[in-house]
């Protein structure tokens, strides 16, 4: 004869519910347990495991023919219409958190270090039918097999870092992005080329993702200069002219400051981080800042129907210029102090210690509008923020337009100054 305690009839075992076979834990294991490390969360470092088999997959139906609807930021399946959106890493690997305990340097794995000796041509073997598809990672990192459809991507197949660990997804559509870039070219038509006039063709605007690493970072800068505080000034007669002098007080200035930053923008790529006469390179970084927090997982199914360029600049590559980004934030952080010194302040030593960073590396997207002038042998860009709509460019002008125009307002500002001086007498 077996007994039931009353109750247990009415209670159902949870199926879900752990089963424990041994003895019950005694007070003082229950405390450690309580006070035991919770599980730790997903790795930046292994961003992209999950990813390792090259097909990126509607969670509904398992179809790889999907693509980015810009107007509302979803991927839509092609072969079911399931809409959904990956999630944004700043929650999903805690990327907005923890900066003040950063040490030393954090990787995630898409920012590791682009291996030299991978070749940019890559051969897939496709999941789905078997056959090899050849990828050119120097201009996409994805292709479509042509006998099964399936849209293949590179993710973990080409472990050198040319795989990023978010993405950003275009927010502007197409035909937002050429009014924009008309209207900008519209503004300057006065002085622009005659040529670029007549073969300016906006819907010739392309969708390009670009290469970026993002950084998270915290550090301690310290400044020395001198400081001057103006106690008098005064003119004097020098024949025709006048001079005029001041005299200060000097004094040394010593400042440090503590700081963080978090999503601090670096480009990625070499041949953009190169400013020189035959491009307008800059033009890209006119056009900053991105939503970077609003970035998704990486999944290179946001990437169909857009171009892409491939990180080439390692995250040793990129320390000077994180410095000397830091460094210029450390002066911002300390200019209030500096009111008293009325004729201002020059730095003469500066010192920046990193205390720690964390990269992850991000592709933003950008629409572009690019013009070759044959002439000059430069090479034009107009760049719209395919989220904020932000819109920068260099257009070609026609030298003799400008002297033209200099002249006609130098005639009448001389006609004016005549009227002026006819009118004194």
């Amino acid at each position: 004869m077996t007994s039931a305690v009353p109750g247990d009839a009415q209670r159902p075992r949870d199926p879900e519910a752990p089963v424990f076979d041994g003895p019950p834990l005694s007070l003082e294991e229950e405390l450690a347990a309580a006070r035991a490390e919770p599980e730790p969360g997903p790795d930046i470092e292994t961003v992209n495991e999950s990813l390792a088999d090259g097909l990126n997959r509607c969670p509904k139906c398992g179809g790889t023919d999907v693509r980015l609807r810009a107007s509302t930021g979803m991927l839509v399946c092609l072969f079911c219409r399931h809409q959904w959106q990956e999630s944004r890493v700043e929650e999903e690997f805690g990327l907005g958190e923890g900066i003040e305990e950063l040490e030393g340097t954090v990787v995630a794995s898409g920012a590791d270090a682009v291996a030299a000796d991978v070749d940019d041509v890559v051969t897939l073997t496709c999941g789905g039918c078997g056959a090899d598809v050849v990828v050119d990672t120097a201009h996409s990192l994805n292709a479509r097999c042509h006998w099964c459809r399936h849209t293949l991507n590179i993710n973990q197949q080409t472990p050198n870092g040319a795989v990023p660990d978010a993405v950003l997804p275009f927010k502007l559509t197409h035909a937002e992005a050429v009014e924009r870039i008309r209207e900008f070219a519209s503004k300057r038509r006065l002085f622009a080329h005659p040529r670029f006039k007549r073969e300016f063709v906006p819907e010739n605007v392309l969708g390009v993702y670009l290469p970026y690493l993002v950084v998270d970072a915290r550090a301690e800068a310290a400044y020395v200069g001198r400081g001057e505080i103006q106690t008098r000034r005064w003119t004097e007669k020098q024949g025709d002219s006048s001079v005029t002098y001041y005299a200060a007080d000097v004094y040394r200035v010593d400042r440090s400051v503590a700081f963080t930053v978090d999503d601090l923008t670096i480009e990625g790529a070499a041949d953009r981080a190169v400013l020189d006469s035959s491009t307008t390179n800059n033009i890209v970084n006119t056009i900053l800042p991105f939503d970077t927090k609003n970035a998704v997982k990486w999944n290179s199914s946001y990437l169909v129907g857009f171009t892409s360029e491939k990180r080439d600049l390692d995250v040793g590559d990129l320390q000077p210029v994180l410095e000397d980004q830091l460094l210029s934030i450390g002066r911002s952080q300390v200019r209030e102090s500096l009111s008293d010194f009325d004729r201002g302040v020059r730095w003469e030593q500066e010192r920046l210690d990193l205390g720690g960073s964390r990269w992850v590396s991000m592709y933003l997207p950008v629409w572009l509008y690019s013009y070759y002038q044959e002439n000059t042998k430069m090479l034009h860009y107009i760049a719209v923020n395919a989220r904020t709509g932000e819109t920068m460019g260099s257009v070609p002008v026609s030298q003799w337009r400008l002297v033209a125009a200099a002249l006609t307002v130098g005639t009448v500002l001389e006609g004016i100054a005549g009227a002026v001086l006819m009118g004194m007498a």
